[in-house]
């Protein structure tokens, strides 16, 4: 059985930062590809961004791009979201996935089978 356990959430002024962290526990990590997702209230899911297992592949969406950087820890079991200049439209709850096989390079929440709880982020103006 697979475990995600997010942390680092919390409340923040627009231009702020915040580091999210996601611990992996039951797999072989470094074989699967993660993605962090959020969902705003009223909102559907969307994915953020996404990490091969390595680590040497990301991607971003449009919304995100140059502000957000995703890393993992593959010695620590342990994928990274990192904030930067956050914006109010930025506030939703936070959540790590990881994908459903190895190999799957997806932005598509239904390839991804397993995922954490998720973590409040809220940016005030």
């Amino acid at each position: 059985q697979v475990t995600l356990v997010e942390s680092g959430g919390g409340l923040v002024q627009a231009g702020g930062s915040l580091r999210l962290s996601c611990a992996a526990s039951g797999r072989t990590f470094s074989r699967y590809n993660m993605g962090w997702f959020r969902q705003a209230p009223g909102k559907e899911r969307e994915i953020v961004a996404r990490i091969n297992g390595n680590g040497d592949n990301t991607a971003y969406e449009d919304s995100v791009k140059g502000r957000f950087t995703i890393s993992r820890d593959n010695a620590k079991n342990t994928v990274y979201l990192q904030m930067n200049s956050l914006k109010p439209e930025d506030t939703a709850v936070y959540f790590c996935a990881l994908a459903r096989y190895a190999g799957v390079w997806s932005r598509r929440g239904s390839d991804y089978d397993y995922w954490g709880q998720g973590t409040q982020v809220t940016v005030s103006s």
